[in-house]
């Protein structure tokens, strides 16, 4: 008779409570059949929606739609949330042994999941940059609903994560205009380095076919109503989770007879839902990752052990990221401190 594998150890980061987060350890059982061990490498804190989930501010209505595929627990907490990893297979089918992957797990050093929830990473995509391939998802599918056409103008209001990511992904399609739509002027350095006119929204060209909304901000969706021209797309990417947003419905919007849409990366846009997955989205996703641009949304990196402290800095504005990755001790050697890079 066979003994029983013995169970592996690990630790994850947990929201326990209301604006608190702990590291736990865990137990799993050895992978089964199908079932990889992953060590993790590294991974990223989606600061919009993570900092929503440590607010404890996730609307109970949309609690089951806002699961993180590897999630654990139940909103608002405990919960082990999270969706943008990297690692190595350790353990598993022989053809995955030692692959670099991408997986929607929540911060944790090990973890055992199905094969089908992999993404492989190619040799041309850093492991560092590759925690963007969430991200990266989340722009591909505004854009599958947005449907920018030849010679399109276009606004992209909010240059966060989400937001920059979008432009990015747009300054390679063939538009008569684009422009990244800000208040921070420090975002202007942003837009510089992936190649993208920066405009505050005062000086915003209007009249755009097209105007996708990341900023989360009642002002920044009443400004995208405005930029919008006649019978226009305002791509609605926000959440605003459990807060109230109001917006002047009579003024642009009726008047001009404009649209908005949502999108959310939950389901594979309408536009290609019955001839994509939501795996061909991901491969997609970090296939164009092979562009070092995307190095301008690393901000910053600090230590797992130190994820509860870095996680409430973030929550709290003491610590300003776009992208902050996490390094795990089985990776790079990770620097003693938080580092943030203030010029990205």
């Amino acid at each position: 008779m066979m003994n029983p594998q013995p169970p592996i150890h690990a630790t994850a980061y947990w929201t326990t409570a209301k604006q608190h987060g702990e590291l736990r350890p865990e137990e799993m059982p050895a992978p089964g059949p199908g079932e990889v061990l992953v060590r993790a490498l590294y991974s990223g804190i989606s600061r919009g929606t993570e900092m929503v989930v440590h607010a404890g501010a996730v609307p109970p209505r949309v609690a089951e739609q806002m699961r993180a595929p590897h999630q654990e627990g139940e909103f608002p907490g405990p919960v082990k949330f999270g969706y943008l990893s990297v690692g190595v297979v350790e353990e598993g089918p022989e053809d995955w042994k030692g692959a670099r992957v991408f997986c929607l797990s929540p911060h944790q050093d090990r973890y055992v999941v199905p094969v089908e929830s992999l993404t492989r990473i190619p040799d041309d995509v850093p492991s560092r940059r590759a925690v963007l391939t969430g991200t990266v998802e989340t722009a591909v599918n505004a854009l599958w609903e947005a449907g920018p056409r030849l010679g399109d103008r276009v606004a992209v209001v909010g240059a966060g994560l989400v937001g920059g990511m979008v432009a990015t992904l747009l300054r390679t399609f063939p538009l008569h205009r684009l422009q990244l739509v800000d208040l921070d002027p420090a975002r202007k350095q942003l837009a510089e380095a992936l190649g993208v006119d920066f405009a505050h929204p005062d000086e915003a060209l209007a009249d755009c076919d097209i105007v996708i909304h990341c900023s989360a901000s009642q002002e920044g969706l009443e400004r995208s109503l405005q930029l919008v021209g006649d019978d226009g797309d305002v791509i609605e990417m926000s959440w605003y989770a459990n807060r109230t947003v109001t917006i002047p419905l009579g003024e642009d919007f009726h008047a001009r007879r404009l649209s908005i849409r949502a999108s959310q990366v939950g389901m594979v846009a309408r536009p290609r839902r019955h001839r994509r997955t939501n795996a061909d989205r991901l491969n997609l996703a970090v296939s164009l990752l092979k562009d070092p641009v995307f190095d301008a949304f690393l901000t910053g990196s600090s230590r797992f052990e130190d994820l509860p402290e870095v996680v409430q800095s973030l929550a709290d504005g003491t610590l300003e990221a776009l992208c902050h990755v996490v390094e795990y001790p089985s990776g790079n050697p990770a620097p003693s401190q938080t580092t943030h890079n203030s010029e990205a």
